[in-house]
């Protein structure tokens, strides 16, 4: 069947066939059929099942159904499609903090036959204008309080012609253009091939990626990850802190709550404060947040032990098996762990309550395959560290990009993850392949490092590198954040180091070890190493 989109520019610059995955579709339910447009089935078709006046999306003050937020995004399709001149397969940038006006705005670009290109708040102009390259922008929808980046981005040319402000004032913003709209739109007859989403890498290499996503990929991560391992319910009520323009966050906040009528709570703000007001104040009861977080939250387990809180989801970076720990002790509740990938989506290994075992990311969830190799591609025996690889219904398709054939060998998914495969078949998660540290001759992961440092109660956070050292190549070194009131020094150093080695094997002892006030991490709360490597030098 003919692609519905005029505009071609992503559809031919797509990898050639042979550089793609095998993709699986071996499930009942990932039988889709040819045409398919995601908005339909996670919005419209709740309506037409007569459930459109149950609650949707809710933020402080504001408070949506689900016809309300059809009808929010059909005027807004209107608005593009009419009034910007937006075409099928033209690229829309989305800019602003997670809110219900984002969540419209995503739907109206979908319902258009449009590719959602989202882009994190904190992003500033010269990494715009990056976005707006790669993907060849010609429009976007923007909160106004994040105007000025992306205007000065604009002013420098790309090709971006039409933005419109949204939650400002003036006559030419977004909502006084949906006010002379209809909150009628037909959407485009996308097939189930058209792409729909552009997800950009989050930067911890510090090279952004553009990773293209069709109808059939969206649905795709519905009918496998939630429905096997999160089981919520349609009375559940969604929240957490990562941005709908970071895929766990569009999964976790929109797209799993939306395609079982669930209702999801969006926080332009959503540090542990925020999370632990939204929480009592709107009466969650499913979490979606980074491993940091909850290390930050466990600090409230009293409170939220008395919540409506009953699942909790980790994924985003490791999970440590202290912080795993700390959450059950303070809560009750066990983590669910994941691990995902922007270039598939979403979560493809995890495991749930009843099945999570501490330092193991879970096993492969169910439509996807995950094997642990060595560098020829031959599998390794349990217990040996290797590369991960991956293939189901999602992969990877880089947008114009030659790293495409480094992800994608012989029809799999290539994540750059380490990670050794235990005598039960659970995954245990060792390091990115790039952050190894081999020091005389022993592989050192660095997550191991951390999670023993974590243990410890004067530290909060940690980042272990391998730093070069003339006698054994690479030494561990740590840079540990302290907690308020711990003391810092060549004392602590030494009682640090020594309690590593109480816990793990003597030789991944850290043999340096700074003390910091702050890690760089990515929007999305992912450590950057590279970063910590950058300023070694």
């Amino acid at each position: 069947m003919q692609s519905s989109h005029l505009d071609r520019f992503v559809l031919d610059h797509l990898p050639p066939s042979d550089e793609q995955p095998e993709y699986l579709f071996e499930l009942p339910e990932l039988q889709f059929g040819e045409k398919l447009n995601c908005a339909t089935e996670l919005l419209d078709r709740h309506i037409a099942a007569g459930n459109g006046e149950r609650v949707c999306v809710r933020a402080p003050g504001v408070t949506w159904t689900y016809r309300e937020l059809q009808a929010n995004a059909n005027r807004i399709a209107n608005v593009l499609v009419h009034e910007m001149g937006v075409v099928p397969g033209n690229r829309v940038l989305l800019r602003a903090p997670n809110s219900p006006m984002l969540a419209a705005s995503w739907f109206a670009v979908i319902k258009a036959g449009a590719i959602a290109v989202a882009t994190m708040p904190l992003l500033r102009a010269k990494e715009l204008k990056s976005v707006i390259r790669i993907a060849r922008v010609s429009h976007a929808l923007c909160d106004a309080t994040l105007a000025g980046e992306l205007q000065l981005a604009a002013a420098d040319g790309g090709g971006l012609a039409d933005v419109r402000l949204f939650n400002g004032v003036g006559t030419d913003s977004l909502e006084v253009a949906m006010a002379r709209s209809t909150d009628r739109f037909d959407n485009v007859a996308t097939i189930a091939t058209d792409p729909c989403i552009l997800g950009f890498t989050s930067g911890t290499t510090g090279v952004p990626k553009a990773t293209v996503h069709f109808h059939r990929d969206v649905m795709a991560v519905c009918a496998c990850w939630p429905r096997e391992i999160l089981r919520a319910r349609a009375d559940d009520v969604f929240i957490g802190s990562p941005p709908l323009a970071f895929t766990f966050g569009l999964g976790g906040l929109l797209l799993f709550p939306l395609s079982i009528g669930a209702s999801t709570v969006l926080l332009e703000k959503a540090g542990s404060a925020q999370l632990l007001e939204g929480i009592a104040q709107f009466r969650a009861t499913v979490l979606f947040t980074a491993p940091t977080s909850y290390r930050a939250l466990a600090a409230h387990g009293s409170e939220l032990r008395t919540s409506t809180l009953r699942k909790c989801v980790s994924a985003g970076e490791a999970l440590p098996a202290a912080t795993r720990a700390l959450w059950k002790q303070a809560t009750g509740i066990e983590l669910i762990d994941g691990i995902g990938a922007t270039e598939m989506l979403h979560i493809f290994i995890s495991a749930d309550e009843e099945h999570a075992r501490p330092g193991a990311t879970g096993v492969a969830v169910r439509g996807y395959r995950a094997e642990v190799v060595d560098e020829k591609g031959q599998v390794l025996p349990a217990g040996q560290v290797g590369q991960l690889r991956v293939k189901g219904p999602t992969g990877c398709r880089y947008l114009a990009d030659s790293r495409q054939r480094s992800y994608v060998r012989d029809g799999w998914n290539y994540t750059g993850d380490a990670y050794l495969l235990d005598a039960d078949g659970y995954f245990h998660y060792q390091a990115r392949t790039d952050d190894m540290i081999i020091s005389a001759g022993y592989n050192i992961a660095p997550s191991e490092v951390e999670d023993a440092l974590l243990m410890h109660p004067d530290v909060a956070e940690c980042g272990v590198i391998g730093v070069p050292d003339e006698e054994r190549g690479q030494i561990a070194k740590a840079l540990v954040v302290l907690r308020p009131g711990a003391p810092a020094g060549e004392e602590q150093v030494r009682a640090l180091q020594e309690f590593v080695k109480q816990t793990v094997a003597p030789y991944k002892t850290p043999r340096a070890i700074s003390f910091v006030t702050h890690l760089p991490r990515t929007e999305t709360g992912k450590l950057q190493r590279f970063l910590l490597r950058e300023s070694e030098k």
